[in-house]
């Protein structure tokens, strides 16, 4: 790619800068190529344009800064422009009497990226600060270098602020297939220049970090574990068989400092804690409050799965914390009023009045998702806007080639056993139609499709909770209760099984006049399929995140049963500056219909006097 910068100040080429100053022969071949491409703007710079403000601008027309890792920064350039248009086209950070103060906070704002659970290693800190003493000692006339300086600096607190307010990751890449942003609620350039103008750069992170109460949790748990992993000695615990409380275990005492430390302990600095190898009932309520933390059964038991869940180095519970909260950063705004986020992995769907308010009222029940191998349960956001007493289940045409159809070779029998009916069409009324050789041929060739009747064994239950989204997944009740006493429950075929649907219904239908529970009951009875219109839509997030902080304030961690975390893992080391393309719903184009030009009125050639 042809690089300005390097034609025009040939000295920044390699990283090797000088004091040199652009020679009158270069500036006149860019005057000249300027005045060729636009000979109007180019005359208007010629007056306008003089010093440091010129080589800013030829900055940033270049979308280049050699002093920068990533010198290339297309995507942060109009913001750059916007910020510097706010300055008046003149230094930023340099050349005024905060000059000192505002750099070494901002400096240090970018080092301390990692409290935020970002790479200061992305932000070019290290060179910026070795850079410093030299800049600050420029004559006022080192144009170059004090403008390439400022802008390295304004790129890398606009690519900081931009990274903490919607992440460093397209998280579409990833198949997290989230709503775009409506449009821009946070004006960066103008957030960097006040903060600059009044020396508080260092509260930037407070203006632009996400505001969900989970967001703030994390980044809390991220401090605390962050020490813990630099602190806590590794632990290693070896198990031979499942130890109950009364056993013996020679390494009681490493296990008890690590729960200490974890917090699942209480720190009494007692004989029965600390200097004895007796597994006691006290330890062992430490254990099951460790297990609920972390996705296991929560016995007491201390088992292998237990231990090695204890033996993962604390090092990784920090990248789970850091990976969950760069995918926090992925989500929209939410707007005030209900909302319900299912985290797949946790298998726990949560329901809040109001996710923003301090104490929000929330209802938590278990989950079953999709299978971990096959049929995953998609990331989304959709609106629930319907529901369904009694549905019909419309048998997903992958299920009909591989379960179904295999079990039609016997005849009718299989059909009516689970309540079965081939129809030409869905939607009701739906026309069933006899299961002969022609309706076989038509359902192998996808024609006709197969529904369940509702009743007592439907797979979606008496109740179906409607999100419009084109996976076609939703929220159901189900037949097989017994699946939600699992610790581990990703069975489904994609779709999310609720444990208490009845109370998600009362959830839904709070504020619905008509709706309570019931009229709730009563519908769930009836024999006959009821869809019901919600007043207004809700909210509905299908999540994944392999670390989330509870309603409680318990720091949870999560099997990562879909391998979700490798791959976000990978492209966190590969940082590219997000395009605002991919964050935000495109402007609609307004399409201009030029109307046929209008003749101007016929002149009547007569004379005047022969017109009376």
């Amino acid at each position: 790619m042809f690089n300005f910068t390097e034609l025009f100040y040939p000295h920044t080429r390699n990283n090797v800068k000088t004091n040199k100053k652009p020679d009158t022969q270069r500036l006149l071949i860019f005057f000249l190529l300027s005045v060729l491409i636009h000979p109007v703007q180019a005359e208007e710079q010629a007056f306008s344009e003089v010093g440091v403000g010129k080589e800013i601008n030829t900055i940033i027309a270049a979308e280049q800064n050699p002093y920068l890792m990533r010198s290339s920064f297309p995507n942060r350039a109009e913001d750059l422009t916007a910020l510097y248009k706010l300055s008046g086209n003149q230094l930023l950070w340099l050349g005024n009497a905060n000059a000192s103060k505002n750099i070494h906070d901002a400096l240090g704002l970018l080092a301390s990226a990692a409290s935020h659970g970002l790479n200061p290693a992305n932000y070019d800190v290290d060179v910026l600060q070795q850079k410093l003493p030299a800049v600050l000692s420029l004559n006022t006339d080192a144009y170059l270098q004090l403008a390439l300086y400022d802008t390295a600096l304004s790129i890398s607190i606009l690519r900081f602020a931009h990274d903490l307010h919607y992440g460093t990751v397209d998280p579409k890449a990833l198949n997290f297939n989230l709503k775009p942003r409506q449009k821009k609620l946070l004006d960066l350039p103008a957030l960097i220049k006040n903060s600059v103008a009044s020396g508080t750069i260092a509260q930037l992170p407070s203006q632009v970090e996400p505001k969900l109460k989970q967001y703030a949790k994390l980044k809390q748990a991220l401090a605390t574990y962050t020490d813990l992993a630099k602190t806590t000695p590794p632990i290693k615990l070896f198990i031979k068989k499942s130890l109950r409380p009364g056993s013996d275990y020679p390494q009681l005492p490493e296990l008890q400092r690590f729960l200490m430390a974890v917090g699942d302990l209480p720190e009494e600095k007692t004989a029965e804690n600390v200097n004895t190898t007796l597994y006691t009932d006290k330890t062992a309520e430490a254990v099951k409050k460790f297990q609920h933390r972390h996705g296991l059964t929560a016995t007491g038991i201390l088992d292998k799965d237990t231990a090695d869940a204890i033996n993962v180095p604390l090092e990784q519970r920090v990248t789970q914390i850091k990976l969950a909260m760069e995918r926090f950063r992925w989500l929209p705004e939410f707007n005030p009023g209900q909302a319900v986020i299912v985290n797949i992995p946790a298998f726990q769907l949560w329901a809040f009045d109001d996710i923003e308010a301090e104490q929000p009222t929330v209802l938590n029940t278990n989950v079953v998702v999709g299978k971990s191998l096959k049929n995953q349960t998609p990331v989304l956001m959709a609106d629930m806007r319907f529901i369904n007493f009694l549905p019909y289940w419309n048998v997903p045409s992958s299920i009909l080639k591989d379960e179904i159809l295999p079990k039609l070779s016997g005849g009718k029998n299989f059909l009516a056993k689970q309540n079965m009916e081939v129809v030409a069409n869905y939607g009701n009324p739906a026309k069933t139609v006899p299961l002969n050789a022609l309706a076989m041929d038509k359902l192998k060739r996808g024609v006709f499709r197969v529904r369940q009747r509702p009743g007592q064994g439907n797979a979606l239950g008496k109740i179906k909770f409607i999100f419009p989204n084109k996976a076609d997944v939703y929220l159901h009740d189900t037949p097989s209760k017994a699946l939600f006493k699992k610790t581990r429950r990703d069975f489904s075929h994609g779709c999310v099984r609720v444990e208490n649907p009845e109370r998600l219904a009362e959830f839904v239908f709070k504020n619905q006049k008509g709706w309570g529970k019931e009229a709730i009951k009563k519908a769930m009875k009836n024999t006959t399929m009821q869809e019901v219109a919600l007043e207004k839509p809700i909210p509905v997030l299908l999540f994944y995140s392999t670390s989330f902080s509870t309603e409680n304030g318990d720091l949870m961690f999560y099997p990562d049963i879909y391998d979700r975390d490798p791959p976000l893992l990978a492209a966190l080391t590969k940082p590219e500056d997000l395009s605002d393309q991919v964050i935000f719903i495109p402007p609609k184009k307004i399409d201009v219909q030029l109307s046929a030009p209008v003749s101007p009125p016929a002149i009547d050639p007569r004379p005047a006097e022969l017109m009376q």
